[in-house]
């Protein structure tokens, strides 16, 4: 069923798209940052450090008030349909597991339970999103009483202050580490492989930059994928003109590999 028949009115429908976009952005870049972050724990505690202290900035400046601005303005919405009511009220519950994970990551030290506590996190959030999307962001689009569009606006405006980079650049993408913390990657230790061929299509590009995000200046990544990704490698260029070099390490016919090195 596409979104046009789901939604009461063609600017709902529109609504309903963007939000759905939304959310495989922000899913995206948690998948990538988790994703370097269980591979750096192995092989680079440095970078593991980094990428940590990127992870807890991404969900404080984004995943956390995009949920705030979900209570204060979509779920109040929802909860006034009947059908919605109890299922607002468990998103409500798992918003405060996302906090709790969040502040987990934000006080824990520098272990392997740091990656433990992310990988719960991004499988929460996954979870989380797709009864949204399935779910709660339909039942709202279809109540004519009800603008989803509307309501979408008013959330953009309860941080419209900047704390959601998820529509932007992220504060790490610009290089460096963002000035979490100031250690540096090795360069004697093993490249971050991020392999989004088991990634869902959906956000296979927001996880590729959310990844990116976590590779500071001087440093690179290696993406393996399942095609040539040119498509990709423009929307890099676009976003982040000269910053970073490839250099195809493999060229199918079933894998590709590139490095991508952060200048």
């Amino acid at each position: 069923m596409s979104s046009v028949s789901l939604a009461s009115a063609p600017e709902d429908a529109t609504a309903l798209e963007a939000a759905e976009a939304h959310h495989a952005r922000l899913a995206g870049e948690l998948a990538g940052r988790v994703s370097m972050l269980l591979t750096a724990a192995d092989r680079d505690p440095g970078a593991a450090a980094r990428i940590h202290a990127g992870l807890v900035t991404f969900c404080e400046r984004s995943l956390l008030p995009h949920a705030a601005a979900e209570e204060a303005v979509l779920y109040p919405a929802a909860h006034a349909l009947p059908e919605a009511r109890l299922l607002v009220e468990s998103l409500i519950g798992e918003h405060r597991a996302l906090k709790g994970l969040v502040a987990t990551l934000r006080d824990a030290p520098r272990s392997a339970s740091v990656a433990a506590d992310a990988r719960a996190l991004q499988v929460l959030f996954e979870e989380h999103v797709a009864k949204e999307n399935g779910l709660v962001l339909p039942l709202v689009a279809m109540t004519p009483e009800v603008s989803l569009a509307g309501l979408l606006e008013e959330m953009h405006h309860q941080h419209a202050d900047g704390s959601d980079t998820a529509e932007g650049e992220p504060e790490e993408r610009q290089g460096g580490c963002g000035g979490t913390c100031g250690c540096g990657g090795s360069d004697d230790t093993a490249e971050p492989e991020l392999d989004v061929r088991a990634v869902p299509h959906s956000i296979r590009h927001a996880t590729v930059f959310g990844a990116l995000a976590a590779v500071p200046a001087g440093s690179a990544m290696v993406l393996v994928a399942p095609h040539d990704p040119l498509p990709l490698l423009a929307q890099i260029e676009q976003h982040n003109p000269g910053v970073f070099a490839v250099d195809y390490l493999e060229r199918g016919p079933e894998t590709w590999r590139l490095r991508l090195a952060h200048r």
